[in-house]
C-alpha cells in the first residue's frame, strides 16, 4: 500500500457516467419523455458536467464510464485532459469502491466520485471537496442530495465499508453512509438535488428560469416546457 508521502498527484475527480446510447438511462423519466428523449437529456447532463469540471483547478479529471465496451463512444465526447476509466463491479457499491481505490493506488491525494445528473451543481462544491482531501482536513467528504442519497463522495484512503451492501436508490443511503463514517473525519458539503423524476425536471426548469444553467441542459429544458 502507498504511504501518504508517496501520493504525489492532485485529487482525482471522477464523473460516474453511463455512455448515452450504449446503456439505458433515466428510466424514471421514460414515461414523461420517452426513452430516446431521456437519453438526449442525459447526454446534455453529461456533456455539461464534463465542461463544468474543466473549470475546476487543482484536480485530475476522470470519466468513469459504463458499459466498458463503449470506450470508443465515450472517448469521442470527452474533453481533452480527461482520463477514461471503465467502471468495474457487480453493483454501484463495488464500482465506487473499485474506482476510488484504484485512483488512490495510482498516487492521487484523494479520490472523488460525482454524479452526472445534478446539472446545476456548483463546481465550488467539487473544488471544496478536493481541497479538504488534499489538505488532509477530512478522511471522507460527502455531498448530500435532497432525496437521501449523495451527489459526491470522496476519500483519502480506500473505505470499502462505505459502499458494501448499501440500499442504493433509497433515502437510507446518506444516513447509512454517515453512520458508517463515524470515527472518521467527515466533511459534509451543502445539499443539492439531482434529476431522476418528472417533478425533479420541473424543479430544474423552474430554477433555471431565474438562475440560468449549463447551456445544453438549459436549451433542452426550455424547449421541453415551451
Amino acid at each position: 500500500m502507498r504511504r501518504d508521502m508517496e501520493l504525489v498527484a492532485p485529487p482525482a475527480v471522477a464523473v460516474m457516467a453511463k455512455v448515452p446510447g450504449a446503456a439505458p438511462v433515466k428510466s424514471r423519466l421514460h414515461p414523461a419523455l420517452t426513452a430516446d428523449r431521456a437519453t438526449e437529456l442525459y447526454r446534455c447532463f453529461l456533456l455539461d458536467r464534463l465542461d463544468a469540471l474543466v473549470s475546476v483547478v487543482g484536480i485530475a479529471p476522470v470519466v468513469a464510464f459504463t458499459p466498458p465496451e463503449a470506450v470508443d463512444a465515450i472517448a469521442a465526447v470527452v474533453p481533452a485532459g480527461f482520463r477514461c476509466v471503465a467502471q468495474q463491479g457487480d453493483d454501484l457499491g463495488a464500482r465506487l469502491d473499485t474506482l476510488l481505490a484504484t485512483l488512490i493506488a495510482d498516487g492521487h491525494r484523494g479520490a472523488i466520485a460525482i454524479d452526472s445528473d445534478s446539472p446545476t451543481l456548483p463546481m465550488a462544491f467539487v473544488a471544496e471537496a478536493a481541497r479538504v482531501l488534499e489538505d488532509a482536513e477530512a478522511d471522507v467528504v460527502v455531498g448530500p442530495c435532497d432525496d437521501g442519497g449523495y451527489y459526491l463522495i470522496g476519500v483519502r484512503a480506500p473505505r470499502p465499508a462505505l459502499f458494501a451492501d448499501m440500499p442504493w436508490s433509497t433515502p437510507d443511503v446518506l444516513p447509512l453512509t454517515l453512520a458508517r463514517a463515524q470515527g472518521l473525519a467527515t466533511h459534509v458539503l451543502p445539499a443539492w438535488f439531482d434529476v431522476d423524476t418528472e417533478p425533479d425536471l420541473r424543479r430544474l426548469h423552474d430554477e433555471m428560469q431565474t438562475g440560468g444553467g449549463p447551456r445544453r441542459t438549459l436549451a433542452f429544458v426550455r424547449a421541453l416546457y415551451r
